[in-house]
């Protein structure tokens, strides 16, 4: 059996995950230079901290897993209600502060929410794959989801919020949902999205989409990040100013360098080639994330890999959107790349599961 894991494994998103980690790890150099590294030796011994972890996630059966989820679903769900009452960090009662450390519980909620959601998909389809068509199986499937969100957005944390959105949509596009939810869904997010700016959203939520539209509305404020990003970006050039040499990432004009804006880092200093190499190396680890979904052995780990497709899919796109002025910035780390023990730790039991199922499959369940 052990055998049979090891030659089924899709040995290229291990590969790809090592490329981004060490990318990551120079850039960390290079940011936190003038902070003695405290950053870098914090991420290297988070490092150090998930190699073991993610080892035991990929020889435990995904199934075993998932069949105790929704206890530590339940746990994590709690410490989403208790983190609401910590001090707030930056306008956001997001981390669990631990002395020198912090954890995040909206980060490891994408791991059990995932595993959570597609379990239930599964037990819904049992009684026949039209079933989570019903409008009452799919609201119950969506309540699984909807509960870890809104407590994120209570924090709030939106860009966390819409990289579950992103996994869901995934998930049931995989599970094989109408189409006519698809376009419900579709027409509801255009209605909704004027009533919620001059609504609901708060007023720096809001500042932020004004200054993604208009960054020189405010370029010593809200404004200031994007523009020293874009110049940071823009000053690497084809092959970059040289690691330790970026006058953006040096003089302390990019902020925060080691997490939201590691990507502009990377590309003030390594240049074009770097940044571009990062993005190729990330589209092959999603579209072999969806080869396994395609490939695993059952439908469980089929939603599962989908689903974590679609959250580095979603932070992928989103972060380094933000940093080059496509997209509003949200604080959504790079994953693998950006500092944060909590990410890191979350993103590799990710890729473990990954693993664990490409290593289990045994044929296609999707028709070519």
């Amino acid at each position: 059996m052990r055998k049979k894991i090891w030659k089924n494994i899709e040995w290229g998103i291990l590969i790809c995950t090592i490329l981004l980690i060490g990318i990551g790890l120079v850039a960390l150099f290079s940011a936190t230079q003038n902070t003695e590294y405290e950053e870098l030796k914090r991420q290297i011994m988070w490092l150090g901290i998930s190699i073991p972890i993610v080892i035991i996630v990929i020889w435990i059966d995904y199934e075993w897993i998932a069949k105790i989820s929704p206890i530590i679903y339940g746990i994590v769900l709690v410490l989403l209600v208790a983190v609401l009452f910590t001090e707030s960090v930056n306008g956001a009662t997001s981390w669990f502060n631990l002395g020198a450390f912090s954890i995040q519980p909206s980060e490891f909620a994408k791991i059990f929410t995932v595993i959570v959601f597609a379990l239930v998909i599964t037990k819904i389809q049992a009684r026949g794959k039209d079933e989570l068509s019903r409008p009452t199986r799919l609201l119950l499937a969506l309540s699984v989801v909807a509960v870890p969100v809104l407590l994120i957005i209570k924090q709030p944390d939106y860009g966390t919020a819409l990289a579950f959105l992103m996994a869901t949509v995934f998930m049931l596009f995989v599970a094989g949902i109408k189409k006519r939810y698809i376009i419900g869904a579709i027409l509801i997010v255009v209605i909704a999205a004027p009533l919620l700016y001059f609504f609901i959203l708060p007023e720096h939520a809001k500042t932020r989409i004004d200054v993604f539209l208009n960054p020189d509305l405010d370029p010593r404020g809200a404004g200031y990040n994007v523009i020293q990003s874009k110049l940071a970006i823009g000053s690497g050039q084809f092959l970059g100013m040289g690691l330790l040499k970026g006058n953006q990432t040096q003089l302390g004009f990019l902020y925060p360098k080691t997490t939201d804006f590691i990507f502009s880092v990377i590309g003030e200093e390594m240049g074009f080639v770097m940044a571009a190499g990062i993005v190729i190396v990330y589209v092959v680890l999603i579209t072999k994330a969806i080869y396994v979904a395609k490939t695993a052995k059952d439908d469980l780990g089929s939603y599962i890999a989908a689903g974590i497709a679609g959250i580095f899919l979603f932070h992928m796109v989103e972060n380094i959107g933000m940093t080059i002025g496509l997209l509003p910035i949200t604080g959504v780390p790079l994953p693998f790349v950006s500092y944060g023990g909590s990410s890191l730790l979350t993103n590799l039991i990710l890729i473990a599961l990954l693993l664990n199922i490409s290593g289990r499959r045994q044929k296609a369940i999707f028709v070519e």
